[in-house]
């Protein structure tokens, strides 16, 4: 009886063989790219001079080695939102903001004047992303974006964001050692990918460069010129906070069902502050929007909210840049209505009720496990024509019933 030879073994690969493979592809693969695209060969040389794979970073798929796991969908991935409002931070950012108002009001002005947007809004967005710009942002934008183009789970996207991060380089708005951004591949104090930075970034401060890592008048204006392309609109407020009456059904919650503000408020629909809408208001759309529910805070809001949106799709995002520029503007605090203990159930249940949803005919806007408006309202519909009064938001009573 012979004995049983072992199998040869494959060493899979170390992280040097995956550096000498991320050489060659930068300069057989990546460069031919860049000089069709008009990059010279000195920027390209001088962008990767010292460049290495940074194993740091999140959402890798070197090759060669085993793929990521799949998340699996079971996990609460949206946990309530009241610790997303944390207050103290707010307070502290909205302290900071009113003294940036008031350090860079001339060139506040000069941009609510040029683009339209309310310095405020832009002030918030700026505090959020960076802190006013106090954020460390130590990365080489080149390392991470190659090293995603390289080996992550999304390697088009960026491959796409790094040869328009060499266009920025071409372009010599800044140098190869000053071309910071966060490990997403985010540039500068806005947090701009690079495709946003070439069609969004300007000169505010007429020094020749768009310089959004160390100029306060080119970060502000660029933010301001980012949200005026998405369609921002002048002289409307973002939405304000609303007391829905119960007889009122929150199934009416979404950018597709915009009424007139006059509409909603002939609804009995008024702001929680006691505050009538503004009179410029009252004939243009808002729509309604119960992030949590009946669980919540509730909004009357306008289509600059979706704007803000644009810069990060969330709306617990455009919420928090929409209070902190009202604490800003108006020394406003925070929301009255309290967000209910909501966002406890796992994502895949929350998936289950979609498809049960779905196949009864709701529009729910795809079964990912997360709650948006179409699902809500979904909810809130598949609730009243079965006798349930709408909360409008999944809940752990609903999965016995909803199959």
């Amino acid at each position: 009886m012979s004995a049983l030879l072992p199998l040869p073994s494959y060493a899979a690969p170390s992280k040097a063989d995956v550096e000498v493979q991320f050489e060659k592809w930068v300069q057989a693969d990546l460069w031919p790219e860049a000089k069709a695209n008009g990059i010279s060969e000195k920027v390209f040389q001088a962008a990767f001079s010292g460049i290495t794979l940074n194993w740091n970073l999140p959402d890798l798929a070197p090759p060669g080695f085993p793929p990521p796991k799949e998340q699996k969908q079971t996990q609460a991935e949206f946990s309530s939102p009241a610790p997303y409002f944390n207050e103290d931070q707010l307070k502290k950012l909205a302290a900071t903001g009113r003294g940036f108002a008031a350090q860079y009001g001339s060139t506040l002005k000069r941009i609510e004047k040029t683009y339209g947007v309310p310095g405020s809004i832009v002030l918030a967005i700026w505090g959020r992303e960076t802190g006013f710009g106090a954020a460390k942002i130590p990365n080489s934008a080149i390392e991470v974006l190659a090293t995603k183009a390289f080996m992550s789970t999304r390697k088009e996207m960026f491959r796409t964001e790094l040869v328009a991060a060499l266009h920025i380089l071409d372009g010599g708005d800044v140098t190869p050692a000053n071309f910071k951004g966060s490990w997403a591949g985010a540039l500068g104090q806005p947090q701009f990918m690079p495709t946003s930075y070439l069609k969004y970034a300007v000169d505010f401060d007429g020094d020749g460069h768009r310089n959004i890592w160390t100029s306060v008048p080119d970060t502000l204006a660029s933010i301001a010129n980012y949200l005026v392309k998405k369609g921002w609109q002048r002289d409307r407020d973002w939405g304000f906070e609303v007391s829905i009456p119960e007889a009122i059904s929150c199934a009416q919650e979404g950018p597709d069902l915009a009424k007139p503000l006059s509409h909603w408020a002939s609804l009995g629909i008024d702001r929680i502050s006691g505050k009538g809408f503004p009179s410029g208001e009252m004939k243009a759309e808002g729509m309604m929007l119960v992030p949590a529910g009946r669980d919540g805070p509730e909004f009357i809001v306008t289509p600059n909210f979706y704007i803000i949106k644009e810069y990060n799709n969330s709306d617990l995002y455009a919420l928090y840049i929409g209070n902190l520029a009202d604490r800003i503007a108006y020394n406003g605090g925070a929301f009255q209505g309290r967000w209910g203990d909501v966002g406890k159930m796992l994502r895949s249940d929350v998936a289950a009720m979609q498809k049960a949803l779905e196949r009864q005919g709701y529009d729910v806007g795809g079964s990912d496990g997360l709650p948006g408006y179409k699902t809500r309202r979904s909810i809130g519909q598949w609730q009243a024509k079965n006798g349930m009064k709408p909360t409008c938001f999944p809940e752990a009573t609903m999965k016995g019933k909803l199959k």
